[in-house]
Parts: C-alpha cells; structure tokens; sequence
C-alpha cells in the first residue's frame, strides 16, 4: 500500500446557502492554497500522483498550489463531498430542523444532519450515508494499492469519512473530526500492515507564522 496525503480544499464561499454557491474558492482560499504549494516547495515535498475531486473547489486548490509540479492531477468524482445543503434542506423540509444560521449552530447541526441520514429518515438524498462511506473506502484503498506517494485533494467530509474507514471511528466521533478539519490542512494516512493508519491531521504548517494566524478557517 502507499502513503497517501489528504488536503482540504482552501476557504471556499462560506456565505452560500446551497451547494453551486459555495463551490468556489474565496481570495482567501486561493491564497491559503498557493501558502502550502509555497511551503511544500521550500522544503522539497514531492509526490508521484495527485487525484483531486470533480468540483470547482478542488480544482481550484490544486491548480493554486502548482500541484501539476508534481503530477498531472487526476480528476476523480468519487472524491467529491457529501451534498451537506441538499441533506440539510430535506431534513429541515423533512423533520423540521432548520439549517444553522452561524458556525456555533452548525456545530451542534452537523451531527444531527449525519445521524438522521445514517438511520435513513433524510428521504430523497443522491445517494445514503453507506453509499458514501462505500465510495470514499473503495476510491480510498483504490489509491492506495497504486505506486509512489499520492495527493488527494478534496473536502472535509470526504476526509473524515477517509480517517473513520482508516481507523474504525464511530458516528459521534466522525461527526466530531468533521467539525475541526480546517481549510488547506494537512492530513496523512500510512500503510501499517494490511490497512492505513493516521499519522498526521488537520497540520497547517504553511499558516504557522503569527501573520497568517488569522488565515486559519473552518468553512
């Protein structure tokens, strides 16, 4: 199996109310972007494949970074982000529960939208919690059964649902690790016997300097 890197996408329109909306990087995301690509260039940071997403921001982030310095990325649509919007517009059509209107109403939501769509009562969905967790464990091993160290550019979720499949995390904690997983970290899973085990998250090495602190985003 090979090392594989996982990295969020940069800050992306956080003001946005459905998923076109917000599948875009903000000024601020492409500039976090081009910081790690910068980064990762000083201190001689190579890999042998990249693989992004299908949206806009995945892209984006890929192309802000130089990621073609090191491999022509691959573009993957298994890689994408569960629809969070259109889960959380059902459920509030659906259960009543309405989308949150701050991240101190996101944190509390987010795990409400992941549970009810796990025990299936989000009806209509493009695809269920399992098809999602199958997806990301398929396109996961995938990867790593390739040669040479490989890049993944995609979301938060996408990247939680890689580290609960890696290590066995259940639904609280997934929903928990979703919640801290910043824009642009760093996050990195190795081969340990048959499977792949954490061994690095959420770093953001390339926002360290005291200037750039306030560049650190969740959403």
């Amino acid at each position: 199996m090979s090392h594989i890197t996982l990295i969020r996408h940069g800050q992306a329109n956080s003001g946005a109310q459905d998923e076109r909306g917000y599948d875009a990087l903000s000024p601020l995301g492409a500039q976090q972007s081009a910081w790690l690509g910068d980064y990762w260039a000083r201190t001689g940071e190579r890999f042998d494949r990249v693989y992004t997403g299908a949206l806009t921001r995945h892209r984006e982030t890929a192309e802000a970074m130089g990621a073609e310095r090191w491999a022509e990325p691959v573009v993957d649509a298994r890689l994408n982000e569960v629809a969070y919007f259109d889960l959380s517009n059902r459920m509030h059509a659906q259960l009543g529960i309405a989308p949150p209107t701050c991240r101190e109403e996101f944190i509390d939501h987010l795990p409400l939208v992941f549970t009810s769509w796990q025990d299936g009562r989000i009806e209509g969905a493009h695809e269920s919690f399992h098809e999602f967790q199958r997806r990301v464990d398929d396109v996961l091993h995938e990867i790593a059964a390739g040669d040479g160290r490989a890049l993944i550019v995609s979301s938060g979720g996408l990247i939680a649902m890689a580290i609960r499949v890696a290590m066995g995390l259940e639904l609280g904690a997934f929903a928990r690790l979703a919640l801290t997983i910043m824009n642009t970290s760093v996050h990195q899973l190795h081969p340990v016997g048959a499977g792949l085990t954490l061994t690095q998250f959420n770093a953001v090495p390339h926002l360290a300097d005291p200037e750039r602190r306030a560049a650190r985003t969740f959403i």
